[in-house]
């Protein structure tokens, strides 16, 4: 009997232990986000539904709206500039978004919108964001019920290399300008985190940053 009670309280205290341990990584990944997160803009897209129809279109609208940025952002722009700039396409790029998906034989509406939202973690390439709050340009698709795709619009990884997994390099160069030296090593495996950064570092802030909405 005695026997047993021990080996519940050893089971136990592992038990609470690893909770702990837990706990104390996603509060360390959180402190990591906190710091990087003001120079990230993250792209959210909330499908209608679970629907296997709606899961195919929300990607449809998520390759449609990436190109659009891609085809008609600023050169070269930050991430003030980029959300501005959205903020300033948002009627255009909703009704592009509807028109694609009545076309496609669901007419619903889109809302695009910056927020600022909970990410779980999440690797890009063979780069890891840690779980946090970050600011977003979001995309909802009708109701927005369905399970969301997401990606980093500033700097872009939303264009990795689908075959190889690689961050483009540009986007590297970018976010090493932008972070802690610390900071950006903590996103990149392990056997890559001798590699030095330049010491240049550009710093940008998303100031309050409202779309103002409109019928359309």
């Amino acid at each position: 009997m005695k026997y047993k009670v021990s080996l519940c309280i050893s089971a136990l205290c592992f038990f609470m232990a690893f909770l702990i341990l837990l706990s104390a990584r996603a509060k360390e990944q959180e402190a990591l986000a906190d710091r990087i997160a003001p120079d990230i803009l993250r792209f959210h897209v909330l499908a209608e539904s679970n629907r296997p129809e709606d899961q195919e279109l929300k990607l449809g609208v998520k390759d449609l709206i990436l190109d659009y940025v891609k085809s008609h952002a600023p050169e070269d722009a930050g991430k003030e500039d980029l959300a501005r700039w959205l903020c300033e396409e948002r009627i255009p790029i909703e009704a592009l978004a509807e028109s694609w998906l009545a076309a496609h034989g669901r007419p619903l509406p889109v809302r695009m919108e910056l927020s600022r939202d909970y990410f779980p973690s999440k690797a890009y390439g063979d780069m890891v964001f840690p779980c946090g709050f970050y600011d977003a340009a979001r995309i909802t698709i009708g109701h927005g019920k369905g399970r969301n795709w997401w990606c980093v619009l500033y700097p872009s990884l939303c264009f990795t290399d689908s075959v190889h997994g690689v961050v483009p390099a540009s986007s590297r160069r970018e976010l090493s300008y932008l972070l802690d030296e610390g900071d950006y090593n903590a996103l990149l495996p392990v056997a890559q985190r001798k590699e030095k950064k330049p010491e240049i570092q550009v710093k940008f802030r998303l100031s309050e940053l409202f779309c103002s909405r409109s019928d359309h």
